[in-house]
């Protein structure tokens, strides 16, 4: 009898504890649930809680005192806006924080914590197109707007050019790539300073005698030509060959390396990967490619981080990736090259290839070659020391490749 009684209330003791389990899970379920109440991530304490209204809490309170309390809370959430705004405001600009009576000036402001990414500019998807040449959107008008802006007189002038390793004036020569050693620029400065770098992208059969005129002058000098056998090779002491090609878009990272076609990317992931921060002269000679690069050069903001522009481009056919009709493609074209001039690039050098093809989109238009090397300056390279007085530089790299720097003051 005892055994049945025990029995009995051991049962009655596990349903209990059992129903109770139930209890507590289905308030802790109603307690998660709840419109009224903040989870618990909603009650921890963060960083800027105590800036930040409880707009859930103060809407419940508003349901339950009614409308005179509404505007209450209204303008009291507008006094707020203002205070965070206001100290949002005081934070980018110093000035305003020593004017209501701040305890650093913006001096020591600026010397303590400079702000970083000030001007940075924004990522952009797509170029802003220039508006139509005419308002028929003729093939010619867009050719003609197109090679005038090429050919004319250049933008700027270039005092010193050099040329193959030898200074000359550029509006009597006529090679292909020239770089500008005006002494108003950097280029001039960092070759003197030993502190130039450049960058050669093609395809293995272009004439390199720049390049190695620019070694032979201190700079240091990177080719990427996918052709090459090794990974990396050093020619010279400032010289060297990367078995690499720029493209527009970085590989498909779902693709094993050893399974692509060519080691391909970014010329911005290159500069990261690399560890650079500027290139002093940029020389492309990409085939038909120029044109989706300089877009991403333009897109991604590297453009601004580029001191000089040499490109042949080539004008036989749209390029790759390059779609549209021909009247499209030439406003792309020439938008391309009004993006480079809102960079601050100006045009100081233009050069007609007449060897090859006088054709333009397969047509024989305005007689118009089918290749052109344009050489561009970026006029925010500034020589730095812009309050001393403005150094003409000579300088002079003879066929031995013998490099001197002369400096007079004017």
């Amino acid at each position: 009898m005892m055994s049945k009684d025990k029995f009995r209330k051991a049962f009655a003791l596990h349903i209990c504890l059992i129903f109770t389990t139930l209890l507590i899970a289905v308030q802790i379920y109603m307690e998660f649930r709840s419109p009224q109440s903040s989870s618990f991530l909603g009650r921890l304490p963060t960083p800027d809680s105590h800036s930040v209204p409880d707009l859930s809490r103060d809407q419940g309170r508003r349901r339950s005192r009614g409308r005179g309390a509404d505007q209450a809370d209204l303008s009291r959430d507008m006094v707020i806006k203002r205070q965070v705004s206001f100290v949002r405001s005081l934070k980018r600009d110093p000035a305003g924080l020593a004017a209501v009576g701040g305890t650093e000036s913006p001096e020591k402001l600026a010397d303590c914590c400079p702000l970083q990414h000030q001007h940075r500019k924004s990522q952009r998807w797509h170029i802003d197109l220039q508006p139509w040449a005419s308002p028929n959107h003729s093939l010619e008008d867009e050719a003609k707007r197109f090679l005038d802006y090429i050919t004319s007189p250049q933008q700027i002038s270039c005092g010193n050019a050099l040329e193959n390793g030898v200074i000359n004036n550029p509006w009597i020569t006529g090679s292909p790539w020239l770089a500008c050693l005006d002494g108003r620029y950097s280029l001039a400065q960092q070759i003197k300073k030993k502190q130039c770098r450049v960058y050669s992208l093609g395809l293995g059969s272009e004439d390199k005698q720049l390049e190695v005129s620019l070694a032979k002058a201190g700079c240091e000098v990177h080719c990427f030509n996918p052709s090459i056998k090794v990974p990396h090779v050093q020619e010279a002491k400032q010289l060297w060959h990367h078995r690499l090609s720029i493209d527009w878009r970085d590989p498909n990272p779902a693709i094993p390396p050893n399974k692509q076609h060519s080691n391909t990317k970014k010329l911005g992931t290159i500069l990261n990967d690399f560890g650079h921060r500027k290139i002093d002269v940029l020389k492309a000679d990409m085939e038909s490619a120029e044109w989706k690069i300089l877009e991403n050069l333009v897109l991604e903001n590297v453009i601004d981080k580029i001191g000089q522009l040499l490109f042949e481009v080539h004008l036989h056919w749209p390029g790759f990736e390059v779609s549209g009709d021909d009247s499209t493609v030439v406003r792309y074209w020439y938008s391309l090259l009004k993006e480079l001039e809102h960079s601050h690039f100006r045009l100081f050098h233009s050069h007609r290839d007449d060897s090859k093809p006088q054709v333009f989109l397969q047509k024989n238009l305005l007689n118009a070659s089918s290749s052109y090397t344009l050489s561009w300056v970026n006029t925010k390279w500034r020589h730095q020391e812009l309050n001393r007085p403005i150094l003409s530089l000579g300088l002079k790299l003879d066929f031995n490749f013998q490099y001197q720097v002369e400096a007079r003051e004017q």
